[in-house]
């Protein structure tokens, strides 16, 4: 370490949007930082269960959800490094007979935690767009592809929310083939999707997202950034710094999406791919802040609340720590 810096791990995938991070050509400000480009589900069960990292990567709503906690562990700064549409990731069995999302209402539908992000989000768009109440589906939750997993954080759910848990020994993937659930909400693919058994609910998910997108101007965010709370207290200036080197670094892959003297992605039309994305989504799809996401935040949260997740409503100010809500002027 060098004198008068900290040394900090940070524990994030290994995104395009912090290459810059993890490779040293951006450094936060009187920070050494220790990048271990660990996968989503090991960092948020190593961190939520034990606080490995002074820095992680961290599913949004097990983070709201931490906040209800007595002495909350964690404060956030607005990164985002993680924001998918999920429609895709809605699959049915070909003999359950669900063709649209409101054929789910009083069907058995597999998640592997409920209050995984990618779930809330579907859940909510669900009941809010397609009348499919929360209550009026089961919920089963276990390992998608390997058996026994649990919900990382304890959940006291009303009783009108049915979840359930797969029985032993069983995962969701081949339960879904079989037919022992109806449909699976995930966000990796299960290996059982083919075509045949196992079918996506939106067969061209990328028009249903992208006209729901049209419809909200919603890019559902599934992950931000946690700072361990002991770590925020005695060094308030971290997240800040820790925010504009995000920053830097998100700034980084946009200018390498429309490069044009040499390809800097393994794709052929990646040029004319961002600047199609730009032109239906603005120029800055992935932009960090409060203020470009405050819709996306207060829907979530809304969605957290009403699936019986969140104790109580917040504000997306309530989220971030203080010194990263405002811009300050040059």
């Amino acid at each position: 370490m060098s004198a008068g810096r900290l040394s900090l791990s940070l524990a994030c995938w290994d995104y395009d949007r912090t290459r810059a991070l993890s490779e040293g050509r951006v450094a936060p400000d009187g920070i050494d930082l220790t990048y271990l480009p660990l996968a989503p589900e090991e960092t948020f069960f190593r961190m939520l269960r034990h606080c490995e990292f002074d820095v992680a990567e961290m599913s949004l709503s097990s983070y709201v959800l931490s906040l209800d906690d007595p002495e909350p562990p964690f404060v956030a700064i607005p990164v985002f490094p993680s924001r998918a549409f999920r429609h895709g990731c809605a699959f049915v069995n070909s003999r359950s007979g669900i063709e649209r999302p409101e054929d789910l209402r009083g069907r058995r539908v597999g998640v592997p935690e409920y209050q995984m992000t990618a779930a809330v989000w579907l859940r909510g768009i669900f009941a809010e767009h397609h009348g499919v109440p929360v209550e009026s589906v089961t919920y089963v939750s276990g390992g998608l592809e390997q058996p026994g997993r649990t919900e990382k954080l304890a959940l006291d759910l009303p009783p009108e929310i049915v979840v359930e848990r797969a029985p032993a020994g069983t995962t969701l993937a081949q339960l879904l083939a079989d037919g022992a659930i109806d449909a699976l909400h995930t966000a990796r693919t299960p290996s059982t999707f083919d075509g045949e058994r196992v079918l996506r609910l939106f067969p061209d998910h990328a028009a249903a997202e992208r006209a729901y997108f049209e419809a909200t101007r919603i890019f559902p965010i599934m992950h931000t950034v946690v700072l361990r709370r002991e770590l925020h207290e005695r060094a308030p200036w971290v997240a800040r710094s820790l925010y504009k080197a995000f920053d830097a670094a998100l700034r980084e892959t946009r200018a390498a999406l429309h490069e044009t003297t040499a390809l800097k992605y393994a794709l052929p039309w990646v040029v004319a791919h961002a600047e199609e994305t730009e032109r239906l989504m603005g120029p800055s799809p992935w932009a960090y802040g409060i203020e470009p996401n405050r819709h996306v935040l207060e829907r979530f949260l809304s969605y957290s609340r009403s699936q019986g997740l969140a104790r109580r409503s917040r504000e997306p100010e309530e989220l971030f720590a203080p010194e990263t809500l405002e811009a300050f002027a040059v």
